[in-house]
This record gives C-alpha cells, structure tokens and sequence, in this order.
C-alpha cells in the first residue's frame, strides 16, 4: 500500500510539479527518443529533492519510493511466468499452430476485423489482456508480417480486442476491480458498461474492416510462410493444449500465476515429446533467454524468436521505476491534493463523469499503473456519485472506460511496456489504431453530456 501524503500543498503548485514532470518524460522520450526508463529516474529524482526541499527525511521518501514500487510485485511476477509461457509456447508449437490454423479460418475475412473480433473473444474468455496479446497477438503479428500488412494497424486491433475482453470479462481483474471498489455487483456492473462498450467495439469493427487490405495479395509468400511454418514447428491438435488448459483453469477462477504455470508446464511435456532432440539444458535455456527459430524464411524467425524471462526484464524495471515515481507523487501529496481540488467543483454530471474520466487518465499517465488509477479515483469520487444522485455502477463503469483501456496508450505503463514488448510494435505506432481504447473514453464523456446510460439512485 502507498503511504499517506505527508505534505499539505497550494493545488498551483501540486499542478506546477506535475506538469514539470509530465513534460520532462515526454520530451525525454518523443522528442530525444530515449528510452522510458532514464526520464523517470529523472523525475524520481527531481521529486526527491523536491521533497527534501519541503523538509522531508530521505528514508521517508525512500520508503514512499519503495512502497510505490512493492505495489507493482505482482505484476511483476506475472511478467517472469508469461515470458517463460511465451517461449514454451513457441518451442510447442503452440504459437505456431495458432498462427497456421488462423490463416485458414480467417483467410476470407477482412483482417484486421478478424484480428479485433478474435482477440475480443479470447480475451472474454481468457479475462487477461496480457495473455491474449502475448499468445494469440503474437499469432496474428505473424499472420500481418506474411501478408506485409501494417503491423501497427494489426497491434491496435489486438490491443482494441484484448483490451475490449479485459474490460468485459468476469474472470478479469479489473473488472472485478472496479466493481468492488465503489460496491456495485459484479454483472450489473458488466451489463451497464454495454452502454459504452457496444457503439465502442461496432464503430471500431467498422473502420477495421474499412482499414483491413486486400485478401489474396503476396499469395506466394504465404504460401512459402505456411510451408515453413509445417516444416519448422510442430503444428497440430496437441499444441493446442496448454492453450486450452490456460483457457478451462482462467474461466475456473484459477489465479494468475497457477494459470500460467499450468500452460508452461504442458507446453515443455509436449515440447520433449514432439523433439526428442530437446535437453533439460536446452529447455532451460528456451524458458531463460527464449526460443530461438532456425529456418530459410527470415520473417518466421523474426516472428517466431522471442521469450523467455531475458526477455521480460526491460518491462519490470521500467514497470518498478515508474510505480516508484507514483509512489513518491502520493506521498508527496501532489495526486491527494489535485483530486481533493477536482472534487470541489463537480456539480453536474457532465462535470462528475469528466473528471472522473480525466482523473483515471491522468493517474494512467503518472503513476502508469490502472489498478491504482481504478482504485484511487473510484475512492476520490464515489462520495460525490452520491451527493448528486447517481448509482455508482455509472462510476464504475467510467472507471473501466479510462482506468481499464487508456494504459495500454502510455509507452511508460505497465500495459503499454508489456504490449510493445510482446507484439515487437513500439506503443506510439500503435496508439492511433487502438480505436476501442480511443473511442471509450469519449463516449463515457458523451454519456455524461447527454445523460444517456446514466442511472438515478432509488429516492
């Protein structure tokens, strides 16, 4: 848990600091191409000075960095365990027969349609953003590399699906989240979000279908990709197993780390029983620095190469810098002090679901972390669903639209590290394409304007 604040701030200067800090990150990485990590530790920095400054001891902005940080071990876990079902899969040939059976069902379908509509589906059931991009997404990244469609339009389309699901699903923990932090019941919380999530993922089907390329183009290359693929990897019915059991043990309630387990340990049986070349040396090294592709055709090995907890340690050390950044703007009382400001000066519902909304995205932006920006705004805000009159399953269902989808929009954030990482598409050039993370937003601050899905406590 993070610390109470422990300063007492003017709202201007809470403001001044975040905005200094907000634009030393984004120049940092937009402008000078650095990578995220070292305009945070500037920031980190900056802050703690800022702190010591206001007459603060440095072990207790340690601890506030540390506590920011422990809040994401979790996380973190999580990311050790799918780096190591990534490169499973792929030796299983579980991956491979994803992306090899996905070219037949879905050859006759627009694209990056079929991608959006799939990964929606499978992230429902599944209930784990993460685990739909990082399994099927590969597949479909590698169905976009052979047909030479856009990779940042097939990444946004994983994103808008797996995200959509992650939103939706009563297995995923955000929704659960968000339900529980203001005390809605949890599929009366999933029914009201159809309000949002319906126009969202229509409008969003349509223009990826509008979007999606000409099927039957580079047919020579996929046939040569496909060949490969059969050549290459174990394609067939038993690679789908981890897959099913990751599948059955999520939908069971399963936790993550016990899920994950179950379909790594499946895909190395399968993995020694298919190649009997493989060693317990060998396997080890697959699960540690990934599963390296060995084959004549250059986009399968760029494709299907990757994994492994080596693979991981980029995002945890980003994901533990930037959760202690957070942790330090807390205590510091720079987040406390804005949203008590916020709070004053909503009278209507238009004012209550807007910032609700721009609270939830900016915590994403600052602290890049959604179970808090689920967590505090839900708790900064529910006194004032209230006061107004209004159910808070209206709440709750904000805190999904902005909590939920906006961080897989943050190159720094937990969800945009990770989904960059996974899919090899930087999170910049997927943002434009991410329609349904983009359209969500906007229609919970058009439900407010025009008061349509928003429901009235009983008198």
């Amino acid at each position: 848990m993070l610390q109470s604040a422990k300063l007492r701030l003017p709202v201007w200067e809470a403001v001044l600091v975040l905005l200094v800090i907000f634009a030393s990150i984004s120049v940092g990485i937009i402008a000078l191409g650095m990578v995220p990590h070292l305009p945070i530790i500037f920031a980190i920095i900056f802050l703690m000075l800022y702190g010591k400054i206001k007459g603060l001891p440095v072990n207790e902005l340690e601890k506030g960095l540390i506590q920011g940080a422990s809040s994401g071990l979790g996380a973190v876990y999580i990311f050790f365990f799918i780096g190591m079902l990534i490169s499973s899969w792929m030796a299983s040939g579980t991956i491979p027969s994803l992306m090899y059976y996905g070219f037949h069902l879905f050859s006759d379908l627009p694209l990056y349609f079929s991608v959006f509509v799939v990964t929606s589906i499978v992230g429902i059931g599944i209930g784990s953003a993460f685990t739909t991009a990082a399994t099927i997404g590969v597949a479909f990244i590698g169905m976009a590399t052979a047909l030479d469609a856009s990779l940042a339009m097939t990444a946004g389309a994983i994103v808008s699906g797996a995200f959509l699901g992650d939103k939706m699903s009563p297995l995923s923990e955000t929704t659960n989240l968000a339900s529980e932090t203001v005390g809605v019941p949890l599929f009366e919380h999933i029914k009201n979000m159809m309000w949002t999530t319906v126009p969202a993922f229509i409008i969003t089907a349509i223009v990826f279908v509008v979007l999606s390329p000409e099927r039957g183009q580079n047919t020579k290359d996929i046939e040569t990709f496909l060949q490969a693929l059969k050549e290459y990897s174990h394609i067939g019915w038993a690679a789908f197993i981890p897959f099913v059991i990751v599948a059955v043990l999520a939908m069971m309630k399963v936790s993550a780390i016990p899920t994950l387990s179950a379909g790594i340990v499946s895909s190395v049986v399968i993995a020694f029983i298919q190649d009997r070349s493989i060693t317990f040396p060998g396997m080890a090294d697959i699960l540690f620095s990934g599963f390296v592709m060995d084959s004549d055709v250059e986009e399968l090995n760029a494709v299907l190469s990757g994994g492994g907890i080596e693979s991981m340690m980029f995002s945890i050390s980003l994901v533990l810098l930037a959760l202690g950044m957070g942790g330090l703007l807390f205590l510091l009382g720079i987040i406390p002090t804005i949203l008590q400001a916020v709070e004053a000066l909503l009278t209507s519902a238009v004012r209550l679901v807007s910032a609700t909304a721009l609270t939830a995205i900016g915590l994403n932006f600052f602290v890049g972390e959604q179970y808090l920006s689920i967590l505090i705004t839900g708790k900064a805000f529910e006194g004032q669903y209230t006061k107004l009159g209004y159910n808070k399953k209206t709440l709750s269902r904000a805190l999904e639209d902005t909590g939920t989808v906006i961080n897989p929009l943050v190159p720094w954030g937990v969800a945009g590290v990770f989904i960059a990482g996974v899919l090899g598409v930087p999170t910049l050039d997927y943002v434009p394409f991410a329609l349904f993370c983009l359209l969500s937003p906007v229609l919970t601050i058009l439900s407010g304007v025009t008061q349509i899905g928003l429901s009235k406590q009983p008198s």
